[in-house]
């Protein structure tokens, strides 16, 4: 049988003002498995201004190389501007591979990155095994009822991995070196502009890499209660705060808190659903989780069948007992 071909890696790291994205570590973790294959080897990039503590906190986990694209141009991660400095890097370095977490920025970066490489480009991907001299990726697909066995063609393949899949690898006392990425900011890309940033800093963890998740559904009325009674028992756990796409659509919950096939993909170890049904769509994006624990007054809501604990009843009941137990505890 042949053996697959050498590879040669390019994970795109992804943070957030500097601090990295613990998820990006199940990008590392595919590398390496392909890497064992393979006898390859994989580079870390990380883009951006000020990413210095971004990069060390890469240090450590197996890259042959931590490339750090540091210039005020990069300062807000726009794909055009992101996709053009890869896409130098991954011809610089021969990179046979390159791939990022499924997030929001690798879902606009790394289609961009693709079309400039004119390589094939996949999403979702949760396995590479060798295949021959190639390799085949699996990956989900209808809200994760199917696994599709895809062959990519092309001499660069261009895909991004669900967290879920892989887990975070451990941190050895191995350094990999560190290599300053020249950028001409003026050959960039400017088509587009960034004109502003929104959030509401809350203080809480990021659904995507909490070890916990609170998450609420169409039995909560309003902003004020879902605040309340997720909010309230998340804080208490120390949790991350979720939402179903009903109340995104209802205006309760901004669109940043929504989870499921078209939100965020979330694999904790704990996920509490309160007054969540459990359509196909939210599910899609919660099913991996270690253990759910659902509560809902409807005794036939389909996410029973899969939560490993539930409670029939009323959230507005039984979520402030929740909080007062724990406030005792």
């Amino acid at each position: 049988m042949n053996q697959p071909r050498l590879t040669n890696l390019l994970v795109i790291a992804e943070h957030d003002s500097g601090q990295l994205k613990l998820a990006t570590l199940a990008s590392v973790a595919c590398a390496q498995r392909v890497c064992a294959a393979t006898g390859g080897q994989f580079d870390i990039l990380v883009l951006g201004e000020g990413i210095g503590p971004v990069a060390e906190a890469l240090n450590g986990y197996g890259a042959a190389n931590l490339l750090v694209a540091d210039d005020a141009s990069l300062n807000h991660p726009l794909a055009d501007r992101y996709a053009a400095v890869i896409e130098t890097q991954a011809k610089t370095r021969n990179s046979t591979m390159v791939l990022g977490t499924a997030s929001t920025f690798s879902k606009d970066v790394l289609p961009r990155l693709a079309a400039l490489l004119d390589a094939s480009m996949l999403s979702d991907v949760t396995s590479v095994v060798p295949d021959g001299d190639d390799f085949t990726f699996e990956r989900v697909m209808f809200a994760g009822n199917v696994i599709a066995t895809v062959k990519m063609d092309g001499a660069i393949k261009v895909f991004t991995v669900r967290a879920a899949a892989f887990s975070a690898p451990p941190k050895s006392d191995q350094k990999s070196a560190v290599v300053a990425v020249n950028v001409d900011a003026s050959t960039l890309p400017k088509t587009a502009e960034f004109v502003s940033r929104d959030e509401k800093p809350s203080g809480r963890p990021d659904a995507t890499e909490a070890r916990i998740v609170v998450s609420g559904g169409r039995a909560l009325k309003n902003s004020e209660d879902f605040e309340r009674l997720v909010g309230g028992l998340a804080d208490k756990l120390g949790a991350a705060v979720g939402s179903s796409r009903a109340l995104v659509d209802a205006g309760i919950t901004p669109n940043t808190l929504q989870i499921g096939q078209t939100g965020k993909v979330v694999a904790p170890d704990l996920y509490i659903g309160l007054g969540i049904s459990g359509a196909i769509q939210h599910l899609a994006g919660m099913k991996d989780t270690k253990i759910i624990v659902a509560i809902n007054q409807d005794a036939e809501a389909p996410i029973f069948e899969i939560a490993d604990y539930g409670l029939i009843g009323d959230v507005y009941q039984i979520v402030p007992e929740m909080i007062a137990k724990l406030e005792k505890a």
